[in-house]
């Protein structure tokens, strides 16, 4: 998969188990052509010639690694270094079962936290239950990733309209385009966009300590408060105006994202992860972005994380290792293809479109504003959300019967989790 030296395992190889000082057993999922990859490649290469250290990579899918990871770190197999999910469910459940290596040590000798906007370090730590935000350090996230407003710069210019600052002003926008028989949202209630959005107008009305609430578990979350209140009932709202399509009942995220790409919908509100796809697919019409407005906060979080097994057999090395990965120069590549670095200097990164990209990130880290995602808290909130939404959308539920369904649902699930 990367064109260095490194050894492709087939996970049958000789030798297996037995301890190499002088290699580097390396995981992780990400395609040779993505903003990871490519910089990931680099930061082998460098390691190699810095350190005189052969690096054994292994290819691996993102569910190859997430559904035998349990079984892998706690064994002689497993890697030195590999790239994780971030969560309580995923890191936060191998961190204490105690199969990953604290990290505390390694970010005081490299300033790793130093490098880390506060919001990004919380996926970062997890105290002995497993809950992300306090305790040691387990994991090194280098990218990251969050939501905003795309755009099609053609149908506004043709239409008359300008990027909105207010949500005032967003209705009026969306209006403008429902008069021409345009619906101006691109959505899917049956996969994550339209939950999303959902949060991020919760998020409008909310502070810090509703999302710590919300995610952290350090409070009860008022399901008929103003900030889930108004949400739920502006979707209603903007279904019943026509700047959502009951339709999207049965999008999935693909459909939103592609029918974007192919000029449909004006506005998208969707992930970062979509920003080199629009740049090489959407080339019928010139796009933007901007940040959803009159909100301090928005979705997102640092990417998935660099974690070193506790049964590592070279720790060093892999500390060493992840270390390259936050230098500037290595930044730059992820920043350069369409990634968000977390670490770059900016005037390496010369993309006017990632410019863009990372200057909307940079503003919501610099305003401590990365909420998380409105899923994380229970691992069955995702499909819950989704399918409440799909019934608010439809019409056969109303918006106080989702917040009590909803709200039911998200209690049971957390008090599972902490009792």
């Amino acid at each position: 998969m990367l064109g260095v030296s490194a050894l492709l395992l087939s996970g049958c190889s000789a030798g297996a188990g037995e301890a190499d000082s002088n290699t580097l057993k390396l995981w992780h999922f990400e395609s040779d052509t993505s903003a990871m990859g490519i910089a990931w490649e680099e930061a082998i290469k460098v390691f190699e010639e810095e350190t005189g250290a052969t690096v054994e990579f292994e290819e691996k899918s993102f569910e190859q690694i997430r559904s035998t990871a349990s079984q892998v770190l706690n064994s002689n197999e497993a890697p030195d270094i590999l790239e994780y999910n971030k969560g309580n469910a995923t890191a936060g459940l191998l961190a204490s079962q105690g199969l990953l290596s604290d990290l505390d040590d390694d970010y005081a000798e490299y300033g790793w936290d130093d490098a880390l906007a506060p919001s990004l370090q919380t996926t970062a730590r997890y105290d002995e239950d497993g809950i992300m935000g306090s305790g040691a350090f387990y994991g090194v996230p280098n990218y990251g990733e969050f939501v905003e407003m795309y755009y099609n710069k053609d149908m506004f210019a043709a239409a008359g309209l300008e990027v909105p600052t207010t949500v005032a002003e967003l209705e009026t926008v969306m209006k403008a385009f429902t008069d021409q028989g345009i619906t101006p949202l691109a959505e899917s209630a049956a996969e994550y966009p339209l939950g999303q959005l959902w949060y991020q107008l919760a998020l409008t009305k909310a502070d810090r300590s509703f999302v710590d609430d919300y995610q952290l578990y350090t409070g009860d979350v008022d399901w008929s408060g103003p900030e889930v209140t108004y949400a739920t009932e502006t979707i209603k709202d903007w279904t019943d105006a026509g700047y959502i399509s009951t339709d999207a009942s049965g999008f999935k995220a693909e459909d939103a994202g592609t029918a974007f790409i192919n000029g449909t919908y004006p506005i998208f509100y969707s992930g970062s992860w979509w920003h080199n796809r629009f740049t090489t697919e959407a080339t019928g019409f010139e796009w933007g972005t901007f940040l959803f407005p009159e909100a301090e906060m928005s979705p997102g979080s640092a990417g998935n994380m660099w974690v070193i097994p506790e049964k590592a057999k070279n720790k060093d090395l892999a500390a060493q290792f992840i270390d390259i990965t936050m230098r500037p120069e290595i930044q730059a590549l992820i920043g350069n293809n369409g990634g968000i670095p977390v670490a770059a200097d900016t005037s390496d990164i010369t993309d006017a479109k990632s410019q863009e990209l990372i200057g909307n990130f940079n503003t919501l880290t610099e305003r401590d504003g990365i909420a998380f995602y409105p899923d994380w808290p229970t691992a069955t909130f995702y499909d819950e959300l989704n399918a409440g939404l799909q019934e608010l959308i439809n019409g056969s539920k109303s918006p106080a019967e989702i917040n009590e369904q909803l709200g039911g649902q998200y209690t049971s699930g957390v008090d599972d989790i902490v009792g």
